[in-house]
């Protein structure tokens, strides 16, 4: 099935996990991807993987140099973006008592301005019949303990959804979101816990889930593209859950 034929995505923090499964979903449907990531290497690994369709730019989203100069390093590969997948982002989370000013800005910068400014960036390289998605997080839903910036910043991002939404359907652009549960992807890693420390966390974490298993980025990628695609042609200002049903049913 070839649904992204001539299509270019632009995916942030597309190194890894869900952004890397979503590109290589997109290339294998005949799509051609720009994905970001904050560090050379990553970003030079992930297209080793990615082949001869997918192109890399090395950018922070938390960084406001860095998505300022997002437009035009993504013109030097693509002048029309038909997706924007906004997915870059990793979570820290500490008891309300131990967070200080610098980690709530770092949580902020990275997961509201990140995605606020990608979108705005693209938009003069986006048409009608395009598509914006919006990561969120099952973590708008559930209080967690320790959660309490990531879970704000998240929130902001949902409100994303509906205010782009309202703003972009002149211009023929569809914005949607995702909110993804507990998934197979690196968000402990710059948590500051050892190896064992997040098995054990994950451990913790599965009898709470529905289905007793961890989501697969490529169930996230495939929910991406189907709302990218005619298939949702008429879905506008959703946030779609991926979280087998851990939101509802707990």
């Amino acid at each position: 099935m070839q649904r992204f034929k001539n299509k270019f995505a632009l995916i942030t923090g597309g190194t890894n996990g869900m952004g890397w499964a979503t590109a290589q979903q997109f290339i294998h449907e005949g799509g051609k991807v720009i994905i970001t990531g904050r560090r050379e290497e990553t970003v030079n690994k992930a297209l080793k993987t990615l082949g001869k369709n997918a192109f890399g730019i090395v950018s922070d989203a938390g960084s406001m140099k860095d998505l300022m100069n997002l437009q035009s390093e993504v013109r030097k590969y693509a002048q029309n973006i038909d997706l924007v997948f906004a997915n870059a982002g990793y979570g820290k989370f500490a008891p309300i008592e131990n967070v200080d000013e610098n980690g709530f800005d770092e949580l902020f910068n990275l997961l509201v301005k990140g995605p606020f400014f990608t979108v705005q960036q693209m938009l003069p390289l986006m048409q009608k019949g395009s598509s914006v998605i919006f990561n969120t997080s099952v973590a708008t839903d559930i209080a967690m303990p320790n959660f309490s910036i990531y879970s704000a910043a998240k929130s902001a991002v949902q409100s994303f959804i509906k205010t782009f939404a309202a703003e972009l359907t002149e211009r023929g652009i569809r914005v949607n979101g995702i909110s993804p549960g507990h998934i197979k992807t690196n968000i402990f890693n710059n948590t500051g816990l050892n190896v064992e420390q997040i098995e054990n966390a994950v451990e913790q974490i599965i009898p709470t889930i529905p289905f007793k298993r961890l989501g697969e980025p490529s169930e996230i990628a495939s929910t991406v593209l189907f709302l990218a695609s005619e298939e949702a042609s008429y879905i506008h200002g959703v946030e779609l859950k991926v979280d087998a049903g851990i939101s509802v049913i707990r």
